[in-house]
């Protein structure tokens, strides 16, 4: 099934794949497209290996830059994102924990960055972020992801923080009781600890709040849709089969299917003909696979399709008109 309307209208767009499917050229040219039907768009690039500085042929950082017209774009780098947020947790720590117990409970943070998860869950922290101030300053926000296994972890942290998260809290109250019975029971012995005021137990009420607020528009068919970009091969047809249950799970809607570096008709010779015979096998594999979602072709390309003017002619060409939000 092919349709036109590829859910390209959403406020946040997530574009992802299999690595080397060209996910970075289709999330540059949905924002270019984007830009040119008015819309202030903003694209961030979570993916380490960062080519989108490349395909843009500008260079590009964790700070907002503007490309063209209605068009800013970013590179967030997970390894500086969990640093920058394990200090973050550090400062906050230093301001409630007794010196004595301080170097033992930084000890245990620094394992913590090390430990899997820690990068999905600063970048996240981040994401959500980026989100909510965009909601103020742009009609459209499109993330260019990591690889889909990295981007399945990142996008399943609101339920399973938000459960984790809420046990903390749970103890946190736990444990305030208990001082409170404490105090009343020993009185002026317990020493004068204020009780009303538990940095600790806001700030988990506040995090638990925001992964509230990020699943909230992850879930929104109305306002999100993730995109997938893949190639008429084997493995990529196999992984995004995969990485839709996956999302279907958490809830994340799925809006359409970008195939990618299809063989055009023209493309001649012996070796290209046998190539396009197993080609026409996947594509049939595919639109029999995700015939629910719009599908739409993009051919495989003379060259590389680099800069704003190329990436304008390809999204024109292939992905239709743009519409406004």
């Amino acid at each position: 099934m092919s349709g036109n309307n590829l859910f390209l209208d959403r406020f946040v767009l997530f574009l992802g794949g299999k690595g080397g499917v060209g996910k970075t050229t289709m999330a540059s040219a949905v924002s270019v497209r984007s830009a040119d039907s008015g819309s202030r768009t903003l694209l961030v690039s979570t993916d380490p290996a960062h080519s989108t500085s490349d395909i843009l042929e500008t260079q590009l950082g964790p700070e907002l830059k503007l490309v063209s017209d209605n068009f800013w774009a970013m590179e967030i780098d997970p390894g500086r994102e969990a640093d920058a947020y394990i200090q973050g947790v550090k400062d906050r720590i230093a301001e409630t924990t007794a010196p004595r117990l301080l170097a033992e409970v930084e000890r245990q943070i620094d394992i913590a960055r090390v430990s899997p998860g820690a990068e999905e869950a600063a970048l996240f922290e981040r994401f959500t972020r980026l989100i909510e101030e965009a909601e103020s300053e742009f009609d459209r926000i499109v993330f260019d992801t990591a690889p889909t296994g990295q981007t399945l972890r990142l996008l399943s942290l609101p339920e399973l923080m938000s459960a984790w998260i809420g046990g903390l809290i749970g103890q946190r109250k736990k444990v305030n009781t208990l001082g409170r019975m404490w105090r009343n029971v020993a009185g002026a012995a317990a020493g004068d600890t204020q009780d009303d005021e538990d940095p600790v137990l806001a700030a988990l009420e506040e995090r638990r709040s925001r992964f509230g607020r990020a699943r909230r528009i992850l879930t929104d068919s109305k306002r999100t849709s993730f995109i997938f970009v893949l190639i008429p091969e084997r493995l990529p047809i196999w992984e995004t089969e995969k990485a839709v249950g996956s999302l279907t799970k958490y809830g994340i809607p799925v809006g359409a299917l970008f195939v990618n570096r299809v063989l055009p008709p023209e493309a001649g010779g012996a070796f290209l003909e046998g190539r396009r015979q197993q080609e026409a096998e996947y594509l049939e594999r595919i639109h029999r696979e995700f015939r629910e979602f719009p599908l739409r072709q993009v051919p495989l390309m003379e060259s590389d399709v680099v800069g704003v003017d190329a990436l304008r002619q390809l999204a024109v060409s292939y992905l239709g008109e743009a519409e406004r939000r």
